[in-house]
């Protein structure tokens, strides 16, 4: 497939807008939308060669579409990938890494602090088909290492995680992959490639859920795996055109206008939240703030380093409480006090959201499960979007200062 014929060394910014599949003979400025599952064969012969994959061309949308090639074209180039391939949703991108990377009798390492629904998909999906994880602490460099096995094919992490934005060394668990002959596997999807490229650090994967940022209005599910041309070829694109976890070509398209601005919405967020994150550590009411781009932050150096400069758009706090059950009412009750915020369990978008993750995205966990993740139940995540900072602030203060 022919991409837009671009200069080298283009900068991301003039990339999220201009890389993409050659325009049509129509010669649209913007990529178009090509909503059709089959497509016209030339010859019969013609049609044989793209079907077994020895000559280009698109045959069926489950295998590939024109604008989804276009949404994975930016989307690399903005990763500083050779390729990526996209899937139905942020979830479905890990059921594909698993499902072509793993077999019977494989070891996973993964973070214990990773998203809600991570957890369940290593522990007991995977696990019924005889693949085996071992969860550790998401900033243990040495716990890593301890628990890698001759069988270890896959080290699994997100940075910052979900909710409580803990920082790992990419580098540092790259190095512990490739030197046990396993892949490293990074969810970007808080940072983005605007703040923070894994690649560059040593990741052979890069985990999506393009619902969120790359989207950023809340409109579409989407997912997508960055990678080598080779591996999106020989590992991913025979399980997806056969599995069907593909994205739909509008969707693609959404997510393709949203990267255009995605650089723009993501440093007028992080700065609104760096801002929201020294308010809400000068709150009495507030126990503790989670949020990289603070100094109080366990891996402030390392999420400065790692992160361009930038500490991101989400941060989450606990409300101070006695016990657990007070800590809980007292979420709850700043929460139901919001007049503008969203209680909304997304994040990325350009309205404010804010949750309670520990019965939310970690809901179906067990307690013991949200404990090794450090979810309380007086935690509230905070996805911050373009509303003011002075609103937000105030929004959050109805509850905070009638607890």
């Amino acid at each position: 497939m022919k991409q837009t014929h671009l200069p080298e060394g283009l900068h991301n910014d003039t990339l999220a807008v201009r890389a993409a599949l050659e325009r049509s003979q129509y010669g649209e400025n913007s990529e178009a939308l090509y909503l059709t599952s089959g497509y016209v064969q030339n010859s019969a012969a013609s049609s044989a060669a793209r079907f077994a994959m020895e000559e280009e061309g698109f045959t069926y949308s489950r295998v590939s579409n024109p604008t989804v090639t276009s949404m994975e074209i930016r989307l690399a180039a903005l990763e500083g990938t050779e390729a990526a391939i996209a899937t139905s949703s942020g979830m479905s991108a890990i059921l594909l890494l698993g499902m072509a990377l793993l077999k019977a009798g494989d070891h996973v390492i993964c973070s214990q602090s990773v998203f809600g629904s991570v957890i369940p998909m290593f522990s007991r999906e995977f696990a019924k088909f005889g693949v085996e994880t071992t969860f550790v602490s998401q900033t243990d460099v040495e716990a890593w290492k301890a628990a890698v096995r001759p069988t270890t094919k896959l080290l699994f992490a997100e940075t910052p995680t979900n909710p409580l934005t803990e920082v790992c060394d990419i580098q540092a668990l790259a190095d512990i992959a490739h030197g046990a002959g396993a892949f490293l596997a990074v969810d970007n999807c808080f940072a983005t490639p605007v703040l923070q490229r894994p690649a560059s650090l040593g990741a052979d994967f890069i985990i999506h859920s393009g619902t969120k940022f790359l989207d950023g209005q809340g409109r579409v599910m989407a997912g997508a795996i960055c990678c080598t041309q080779k591996q999106r070829d020989d590992m991913f694109l025979p399980v997806i055109r056969t599995c069907g976890m593909v994205l739909a070509p509008f969707n693609a398209w959404v997510l393709l206008k949203g990267m255009e601005t995605l650089a723009l919405r993501v440093k007028a967020q992080s700065e609104t939240t760096l801002a929201l994150a020294h308010w809400l550590e000068a709150q009495p009411q507030v126990a503790r703030v989670y949020y990289p781009g603070l100094a109080s932050h366990p891996q402030h150096e390392l999420a400065m380093r790692q992160q361009s400069g930038c500490g991101g758009a989400v941060l989450s706090f606990e409300v101070k409480a006695p016990d657990v059950e007070s800590a809980r009412k007292n979420a709850f009750h700043v929460l139901d006090s919001m007049q503008v915020l969203s209680l909304c369990t997304n994040l990325g978008d350009t309205k404010t959201l804010a949750a309670h993750p520990a019965s939310t995205s970690h809901g179906r966990l067990s307690e013991v499960q949200r404990q090794a993740a450090g979810i309380g139940q007086g935690l509230i995540r905070v996805a911050v979007g373009l509303d003011h900072i002075n609103d937000i602030t105030a929004d959050l203060a109805r509850g905070l200062q009638t607890i």
